[in-house]
This record gives structure tokens, sequence and C-alpha cells, in this order.
């Protein structure tokens, strides 16, 4: 019997292995990074041996990689497209206790994250891992319920990896939502800021999810960031949430994205303030920058799910803890799907 090990080389039935030079992967990127598994099966000595198709194989290493070649997220997005049978013209990325957004969209087909080719999958409590695409006020819709985390261990290319699969769906408007700490001290638990600017901490070390060689077919190697949320769609969302008597609850403000898991200290909590940051996640800049170097036009807000505590203090209950912001966004997921849907009619009338 021969198959392929998990290292890409030929291994026959009696656990002995040819090295395979030929790119028997299919990688389309021609990268040979492994992944460190060893399993391979001996009856002498009691070990595994993992036998892999050369799909299973290649599908493996595009999942190593840190990056995406065109080729492969072109295949991600057809793959979506015929299982849909319709082109998005929006898509949203549903924060943290907020996928319910994607639960209003009427003819949905539901993609898996586990069952799309060369996909990741989202590991965190309160994203569900699926991909929902069909109709929302009119308009050809795609949903993610479940992002991924630079803190899961996924590179920032990997995280905004499924913007890129949205711009070759289709989709020319983005609408970002997360879950956030509020460091203004006028914003409460519940209100939703409405991001106009942001500030790219994982930026400042070097880290982007456009690192890498730049396939221009995505966009520049150098894109302009400035005025990367739309005004448009920002004051009309102010309008509707007039409408809707959440006014007082909104805000507009800039959103700084850190790596956690863990939520911050008093200290930097203090340090972003001064630097003029009103709210605080652990998502939403780097899907942002992919969505702007594709020039898709974006909408992004953090429902405030807590107050950040900029003093000291041995109370508990001033501690972040995800129970809470699970809990406020179950309480405002309401409003917050009304906001969206109402901005979408508005986006499909003008089209």
């Amino acid at each position: 019997m021969t198959g392929y090990n998990i290292k890409g080389e030929v291994a026959n039935s009696n656990g002995n292995h040819n090295n395979n030079n030929n790119n028997s992967n299919g990688n389309s990127n021609g990268h040979n990074k492994n992944v460190e598994i060893t399993a391979q099966e001996n009856h002498s000595d009691n070990r595994v041996q993992c036998f892999l198709t050369p799909e299973e194989l290649r599908a493996l290493r595009v999942l190593n990689e840190e990056t995406y070649p065109y080729e492969v997220i072109k295949e991600i997005a057809d793959f979506i497209v015929e299982g849909a049978g319709i082109r998005p013209k929006i898509g949203i990325i549903c924060g943290s206790g907020l996928g319910s957004l994607a639960d209003m969209i009427q003819d949905a087909k539901v993609f898996e994250y586990e069952k799309i080719p060369n996909f990741p999958v989202s590991t965190v409590e309160g994203h569900a891992g699926k991909l929902v695409v069909g109709t929302l006020e009119g308009a050809n819709v795609m949903a993610m319920q479940g992002r991924f985390h630079f803190y899961e261990g996924y590179p920032l290319g990997k995280c905004s990896m499924p913007v890129r699969v949205m711009k070759l769906c289709g989709v020319e408007y983005l609408f970002v939502t997360n879950a956030a700490g509020g460091i203004n001290p006028k914003f409460n638990a519940g209100d939703i800021m409405l991001i106009h600017d942001h500030i790219n901490m994982l930026g400042f070390a070097g880290n982007s999810p456009l690192l890498g060689p730049n396939d221009p077919r995505f966009g520049p190697r150098f894109p302009a960031l400035v005025n990367s949320y739309n005004k448009d769609l920002i004051d009309k969302a102010l309008e509707i949430g007039k409408t809707m008597g959440i006014g007082s609850n909104m805000h507009v403000g800039v959103f700084t994205c850190l790596g956690g898991p863990n939520y911050e200290t008093i200290a930097e909590l203090r340090a972003l303030r001064v630097m003029g940051v009103d709210a605080v996640g652990m998502s939403t800049v780097h899907e942002v920058i992919t969505a702007r170097h594709c020039d898709m036009q974006v909408f992004a807000f953090s429902l405030i799910t807590n107050k950040c505590s900029t003093e000291y203090s041995a109370k508990k209950d001033e501690e972040a803890n995800h129970e809470e912001v699970m809990a406020v966004a179950k309480n405002r997921q309401k409003d917050c799907c009304e906001l969206v849907a109402r901005l979408i009619g508005e986006i499909q009338k003008s089209s």
C-alpha cells in the first residue's frame, strides 16, 4: 500500500519512505512548510502511519501556510458562489454574541467552516463557525458567524483571508462588528460605537495581514488607509439610530485591536486613552486593512460590552470577562440587527 504521510513523502505499507521532490502536494505557491506531526504505523514498534491523499495533503499544507495564494482563495470563492447560486454584494462579519445578525438572512445557504475547502475553523465560544449566504433587505449578502483571531494561533493574513474570499465572491461593501471594551469614560455597556478610525497596535509591532509578497490582483503594495471607514455610511447609521430611538446610545470613535486573549492592564488602558482610543477589542483592524487593500467600502461598529476600568481596585466585579461580553451582546443583539438590516436596505435602495 502506498500513500502520503503528513510530511508529504510517499510512504509504503512497510513503513519505508521515499523523498518526494516533485511538489506532489500540489500546493500552488510551491511552499514546503511542514506540519510538525509525526504519525507512522509500524507494527514492530506500535507507531501509527497516517495515509493522506494528494488532495488532503494539499489542503493540510494550505491551512498551515501563513498566506493564501490567489488561486486557492478563488477556489474557495468559487465553491461558495456555486453552492449558494448567487453573488453577494455585501459581506458581514459577526462579532462575539452577534451571530444572530446572520439569522436574519432569507433563502439562506449555510456553509460550515469545516466543510469549506481550505478554510480555517473558529475556536471561540459565541462564534458558530458558519458562513451564511442569502438575501437581506433585497440585497445579496454573505455573513460570517464566527471570525478568526490572532490569539487562536492564526497569523493575521489567515485571520483576514475570508475578506479576500468575500471580494472574489463579488462583495463590494464590508460590514464588520465586534464586542469591545469602552475606554472613553462617556461610554456605557450596551452603547454602540461607530468606528471612524483605528490605531493598529499590532502593526506597531511589525505585524500586518499584508505581510509577504503582494499580489496586485488583490490590491497595491502600499495601500492608503486614510478614510478607511465610509463616512456616508456612518452618517446614515446615525440617522437610522435616531429613528430607532437609540441615538443617545450611539457614538463615533476610534478603535484599536490588541492581540489577546488576556484583557488589558490598568496601565495599558490608560496609555490607550492618552493615544485617543475610545474602544478596544481583539479583532476588526486587520480585516479592515485587508478590505481596503481590496478596495471594498467599510462600515464597522463596536458594541460596548463593558466599561474598562482605569483605576486600581481590588473589586472582582470590575474585571472584564467573556461571560459579561456575551450577556451584553445578547441583550443588544436586536438593536444591532435592526441597525445593520436598515443600513443594508439604504444601500440597496441607492444601487
